[in-house]
């Protein structure tokens, strides 16, 4: 839209060179989209002043708290005038976020999004449950029967993006990967690759996908089960846009199965379950792909008119069944077994609350054993006090029964293991 108006908006973030951030400011745009980092690096050199800001947008706040910019942002937040508006945006709200909004916003008003708005009812959901060595050749296979257009796939870590990027590329996908410790050079790069079509299949973590607008994407893929539930919707609201449908295939982990639980109650709706695919399932979906080439094809009557000749020697002398069969045969793309080897990662864990569970009876046995304690100091302090006299004398008389058992002959006295029940291991 501000393509029509006299509005400019400037992108400012590290890895671009500064020098022509320089000549882009001097311009006076009335917009800047900045990184926390290098928009102090602007601040500290004198490039960027706040003196007629009249509205400030913090997008992704719970993610630049959670990397470590709430320093960055307090400093930032804390040199704008007063005489401002401040808008925040976060998928979460927690404490850090709620502290940050207390500190600059005033008598602000919270506007929730159910979570039920943003999974659309376009989106085909699914999972499978598979142990974590399995998932990428599961993976390589609903590639081969569903084909897809664009394909995001998420995963929880940097180091899996890498490998699974590393993996999809030595099977032959058009495949490449995005994370927070590419430079943003590479990260736009790779994006423009996604949009343009030259690959069709993105890796990427939660952090290095938010924000990603990108029209066509048809399938998504969540190799890993994402941190916190509500970073399922926002992975699987990458597809099924602009009234398209879409289809969001999560691998899940046998002990996982309540992290997804937890993903349904929140977004108030059952993902079904999947098989996961064999090779000969595999096999018939590429079948069908060449059948449908061939099928295609025919109508392309100017294409096939220099094929026609060699078509009909060959008729001559092989029938028709056998010649469609070999086509077949060349055009069905048999699977890729590649060895690949990817690092497995721990499972989530999901800490939930049982009523009248183990951790209740355990609280309760502390409780029981607290009565009991404090039962037993009551009973020792309603005992009557003795006097000191009366413990004189006690310890009289025990010195008087000691003294007659030192006069009795040593051959009368028992020894201590030959009481009753007891079996010496010794004999005497």
């Amino acid at each position: 839209m501000a393509q029509y108006t006299n509005i400019t908006a400037l992108p400012i973030y590290g890895g671009q060179d500064i020098n022509r951030q320089f000549r882009a400011l001097k311009k006076n745009p009335q917009i800047i989209v900045a990184t926390p980092g290098r928009l102090m690096d602007h601040m500290d050199r004198g490039s960027i002043k706040f003196d007629h800001v009249k509205v400030v947008v913090l997008d992704e706040a719970d993610e630049m708290l959670n990397m470590g910019f709430v320093d960055d942002i307090n400093k930032i937040l804390g040199a704008i005038p007063e005489d401002h508006q401040t808008l925040l945006f976060s998928a979460t709200m927690p404490k850090a976020i709620q502290q940050l909004a207390e500190t600059y916003l005033t008598e602000p008003t919270l506007i929730r999004m159910k979570p039920t708005q943003v999974t659309m009812d376009l989106i085909e959901q699914y999972y499978i449950e598979v142990q974590d060595r399995q998932k990428f050749d599961v993976l390589c296979r609903l590639f081969d029967i569903q084909t897809p257009e664009l394909a995001i796939i998420f995963t929880r870590t940097k180091r899996r993006v890498d490998e699974v990027t590393e993996g999809l590329k030595k099977r032959g996908y058009m495949a490449e990967g995005i994370h927070g410790d590419l430079s943003q050079q590479k990260r736009d790069s790779v994006i423009r690759q996604f949009r343009e079509g030259t690959i069709d299949i993105l890796v990427a973590t939660d952090v290095a996908a938010r924000g990603l607008d990108i029209s066509g994407v048809s399938h998504v893929y969540n190799y890993d089960m994402p941190q916190d539930p509500e970073s399922y919707t926002h992975r699987v609201g990458r597809t099924g846009r602009a009234g398209k449908a879409g289809q969001a295939f999560t691998f899940v982990i046998p002990r996982e199965m309540e992290h997804l639980h937890a993903i349904e109650r929140l977004t108030k709706r059952k993902i079904a379950r999947r098989r996961a695919p064999s090779l000969g399932e595999v096999l018939e979906g590429q079948q069908r792909l060449a059948i449908e080439s061939l099928v295609e094809m025919t109508d392309n009557l100017e294409a096939l008119a220099p094929f026609k000749s060699s078509a009909e020697e060959l008729l001559n002398d092989t029938d028709s069944v056998t010649l469609l069969a070999a086509a077949l045969k060349l055009l069905t793309k048999e699977p890729d077994t590649t060895p690949v080897n990817i690092t497995e990662e721990k499972p989530l864990r999901v800490r939930r609350r049982r009523e009248g569970g183990r951790s209740d009876r355990r609280r309760g046995d502390r409780r029981r054993d607290g009565d009991r304690r404090r039962d037993g100091d009551r009973r020792r302090d309603d005992r009557p006090r003795r006097s000191r006299d009366d413990r004189r004398g006690e310890r009289r008389d025990d010195r008087r029964r000691d003294d007659r058992r030192s006069d009795r002959p040593r051959g009368d006295r028992k020894p201590r293991h030959q009481g009753e029940g007891f079996k010496p291991y010794f004999k005497d």
